[in-house]
């Protein structure tokens, strides 16, 4: 079964897309492999997709794997890529779930580097009707990436209500709002972000996203007053972790 979590990145992906062509397939098999923690296969699943939808002239379907594609590489941390397939998305071609994808992307993009305060410009600048004729997993993550924003930005009051409609918007099996609360928590500062972290792994180590269960790991190391002896292991444990993901940039962040 495809991870939740992995839902919650890739979601509306195939929206729009004749289930029948050969890029929906494609994107599809991506999804999976990449849920699986098969980054390069899955990433060359939708380079593949991405040539088989400018075949079919859909640039609806082109857009919706570029920003896969981009989200992919804001996973692996890389950044400026990321960004770079962003710019070559058509914005005629867009339709609400589709700018709201490609809007989480730009602020992902932005929250990896800590520039908190360009996600949270982006956040306030979308329109909140349109929001909510998007899809409910797409709004969670919309929510969750604002109110890390917002945290990082400390506006304490904005973070916490974002975090509630996050809340709302998911489906908590698999831990996604527990994990944003956690990264808020330790963004603002807060006490229980350890409590929150340890939830949101178990549930990552249950749903066998490893990919998740080594992003907390790191960001546990951020927490302050963790003692460094615990801290050097986490970032051991998380090193590892992405290595064997094939994913470097990842792991030499553990290093630092």
């Amino acid at each position: 079964m495809v991870n939740r979590f992995f839902t919650l990145i890739l979601i509306g992906l195939l929206s729009g897309m004749s289930l029948a062509s050969e890029s929906s397939v494609l994107a599809f098999r991506a999804q999976k492999s990449i849920s699986k923690g098969k980054f390069a296969k899955g990433y060359g699943q939708l380079e593949r997709a991405l040539l088989a939808s400018r075949k079919e002239a859909d640039l609806g379907a082109e857009g919706r794997i570029l920003i896969s594609m981009a989200k992919v590489r804001i996973m692996s941390l890389d950044l400026n890529f990321a960004d770079s397939l962003l710019t070559v998305v058509r914005q005629e071609a867009m339709d609400d779930n589709t700018r709201l994808m490609f809007n989480i992307n730009k602020i992902s993009s932005a929250n990896a580097r800590e520039k908190f305060a360009e996600g949270e410009k982006i956040c306030r600048s979308i329109d909140e009707a349109s929001v909510k004729k998007c899809d409910e997993s797409l709004k969670a993550s919309f929510y969750s990436g604002c109110a890390i924003a917002y945290a990082g930005n400390k506006h304490e009051d904005d973070a916490k209500q974002a975090l509630k409609l996050t809340a709302k918007n998911s489906d908590d099996e698999e831990g996604f709002y527990a994990y944003t609360a956690a990264n808020v928590s330790r963004l603002l500062g807060n006490s229980d972000a350890a409590e929150f972290y340890k939830t949101a792994e178990e549930k990552a180590i249950k749903s066998n996203y490893s990919y998740m269960t080594a992003t907390i790991l790191w960001e546990r190391s951020l927490i302050k007053g963790t003692p460094q002896k615990e801290k050097d292991d986490l970032r051991l444990r998380c090193k590892n972790a992405f290595e064997l993901m094939g994913l470097p940039n990842n792991a030499k962040r553990c290093e630092k």
